[in-house]
């Protein structure tokens, strides 16, 4: 048996301590801009510390997610700055619909070399929404996995903690025929559907079409797709409490995700010529042969959120929420497929 080479080390394998500890201290600071009293300890032991006051019977409501491979693209374009966005309010969104008030945030970036730029431009992204949602920074983990990850590549994901009382909760229970059906606008793809449009387009093979410049978008593609996932809670905050019910439109689009808030026995009827689908699933749409049922299986076509309230709150719940609107109503259905559009 050979013997082991005398004086190697982790960095020999791949794992640079020193450039690992050098990101954190980049990203101790810009977690510590989003802290408030409730943060207790900082950043950097092994747990991240909350205190929660001001109860009566709180409940936790937490959620995890990534941003899927809109990295690839992101990698394609080496345009990384949205991404912490992207990651904190796809959790959070999650979060909020159950009613709860966002809390604090953890963040987990894996690489196969550490680059503290990248990291730091990502968090400072982090940061951002976590202020723009009212939630601490509290923790998370940077990862060197060399042998898992190629050069430059990295994947990034997030978890989310809010808290809402036992009964203010939005489960949708409360949910029924009649009630209409408000929608908030999406600016893109968000985080969804990022591998459709990859093989539609063919963009693995050919990145190209991601740099061409269309008018309809005021941009390239690749930019409309990196637009960052929208922040709802500081646009449905004010409306919780009148609220019903509450769907994040994620993968699976409207068909699969407004259900999921519905009692049995309910459907959602959507009028789509009640709002604008961004240009960007216009566009899509014609470069490929992506069919109009499986554009809105899998897309969010413009609606990022979509609350249910009665039919009387309608018109208060649109005065409160920027640039919402009446969408459609809740029907009775059965069966599998209980959206139509």
């Amino acid at each position: 048996m050979s013997q082991p080479q005398s004086g190697q080390t982790y960095r020999d394998a791949g794992v640079d301590f020193d450039a690992a500890e050098a990101a954190k201290q980049r990203i101790k600071a810009l977690a510590v801009t989003t802290h408030g009293p409730e943060v207790l300890g900082g950043v950097g032991g092994f747990g991240g510390l909350f205190e929660l006051s001001g109860y009566r019977q709180p409940v936790l409501v937490s959620g995890t997610d990534n941003v899927g491979t809109k990295l690839k693209i992101a990698l394609a374009m080496s345009r990384f700055e949205n991404l912490g966005r992207d990651v904190v309010n796809a959790c959070v969104n999650d979060v909020i619909v159950c009613g709860a008030k966002p809390l604090f945030f953890l963040d987990y970036i894996a690489t196969g070399k550490m680059d503290a730029d990248l990291s730091e431009e990502i968090v400072r992204g982090i940061a951002a929404a976590c202020i723009e949602n009212g939630c601490a920074l509290i923790g998370g983990e940077t990862s060197e996995l060399p042998g898992l990850f190629a050069q430059g590549e990295f994947d990034l994901s997030g978890f989310a903690v809010g808290v809402v009382e036992k009964d203010e909760i939005l489960d949708g229970s409360t949910i029924r025929e009649g009630n209409l059906l408000i929608g908030i606008p999406s600016n893109g793809l968000h985080t969804n559907g990022f591998s459709l449009v990859r093989h539609a387009l063919g963009l693995d093979d050919d990145p190209s079409p991601l740099f061409e410049y269309h008018e309809e978008l005021g941009g390239s593609i690749g930019e409309a797709l990196l637009q960052p996932h929208t922040a709802y809670y500081p646009v449905v905050q004010p409306v919780l409490g009148l609220a019903k019910g509450m769907a994040h439109v994620t993968g699976g689009g409207l068909r699969d995700n407004v259900p999921r808030v519905l009692p049995e026995g309910l459907g959602a009827h959507f009028d789509s010529s009640t709002w604008t689908v961004p240009p960007i699933f216009t566009l899509l749409q014609e470069l490929s042969n992506i069919d109009s049922d499986e554009m809105y299986h899998v897309f969010n076509m413009g609606l990022g959120m979509v609350i249910a309230c009665d039919a009387e709150n309608a018109e208060e719940v649109c005065s409160l929420t920027p640039d919402a609107r009446v969408v459609g109503e809740v029907v009775r259905a059965t069966g599998d497929r209980r959206v139509n559009l």
